[in-house]
């Protein structure tokens, strides 16, 4: 009987130490859908928005708690594919060669469209020119205008600075490829590192052009976003090449955005690598249903599954 007791406290000793092991082991996961703690990178563009979607998330989870990292997109990108953060907010799909290498780590990333944004064009408070055809605007942006000269129907001179906030930016990046075809950006480019700087380098420096997300000046409700507005005006933009009246000009206001008659916009993704249910996908869940979508459409934005409400007057109601 006192060997049975022996052994019984053996085993029961064996179980508990297995147990213990297991779980130091790492196979109980750090987080959940709702808790737990990640980062994630974020394209500067869209800083005040995903600022405000954390902060919901974090005041609705007290037990979540999410780091973003505000980077260039093209440092984002990296970031991912490093393993250094847990989910990406970008303007594009992964390329081939990006899906190749979470192939060959036999992970298969999660892309969720969350909302349509535009690219905005600003200029100083003194340029009375607040309106660009499109083939104005590649004219510009591949060296063929370097003053404002040369500008049919302006009003200014003198040699046009280009400025972006990041080399590597998702703006610079659409530039490049929906505007210049992949033509190289002239020599008079230049970068100012973040937003804030790009709309303090406009509000002083009569004859720049800045190229910003539109997320930085489409909540009017937002301090940042009136401030900014008071420092510089917003280029309106003609897809046509004679324009006959200033209706033919529009600014990428959300509605606009939504029709598509802003002929600048992009598409905005989260893009995750967790391999499980994880907190960055509740997060990412979040940010695609309704009240992620919500605070999209409160930033001026266009959310990708909730409708924008136009409203129109006929002649008869005015």
């Amino acid at each position: 009987m006192k060997k049975f007791n022996i052994l019984f406290r053996l085993g029961v000793i064996a179980i508990v130490c297995t147990f213990l092991s297991c779980n130091q082991g790492g196979s109980s996961p750090a987080d959940t859908p709702t808790s737990g703690e990640i980062k994630i990178g974020v394209d500067e563009s869209f800083a005040p928005i995903l600022e405000s979607h954390i902060d919901t998330f974090m005041g609705l989870y007290k037990y979540a708690k999410i780091k973003p990292v505000y980077q260039s997109e093209g440092l984002v990108m990296q970031a991912l594919l490093q393993d250094s953060i847990r989910l990406a907010v970008a303007t594009r799909r992964l390329n081939q060669e990006e899906k190749d290498a979470f192939a060959r780590e036999k992970i298969t990333p999660t892309v969720i469209h969350i909302a349509t944004d535009g690219i905005a064009l600003i200029i100083n408070k003194s340029n009375t020119d607040t309106t660009l055809t499109l083939q104005q605007v590649r004219d510009i942006f591949t060296g063929k205008f370097t003053d404002w000269r040369q500008v049919s129907g302006a009003k200014a001179s003198g040699p046009i600075t280009i400025v972006f906030d990041n080399s590597n930016s998702s703006t610079a990046r659409y530039i490049l490829d929906s505007i210049n075809l992949k033509k190289p950006l002239p020599s008079n480019t230049y970068a100012t590192k973040s937003n804030r700087n790009l709309v303090d380098y406009i509000a002083q420096n009569k004859n720049a052009i800045g190229v910003i997300g539109v997320n930085w000046i489409s909540d009017r409700d937002d301090t940042t976003t009136t401030s900014f507005l008071k420092k510089v005006n917003v280029v309106g933009i003609s897809t046509k090449n004679a324009p006959t009246s200033v209706e033919d000009y529009v600014q990428p206001y959300q509605a606009y955005l939504a029709q598509g008659t802003y002929p600048l916009t992009r598409q905005v993704f989260i893009i995750s690598r967790e391999a499980r249910t994880g907190l960055g996908t509740g997060f990412a869940s979040f940010v695609a249903g309704d009240k992620g979508q919500r605070i999209v459409l409160k930033s001026g934005l266009v959310p990708a599954s909730m409708p924008v409400r136009i409203v129109g007057f006929s002649e008869e109601e005015e």
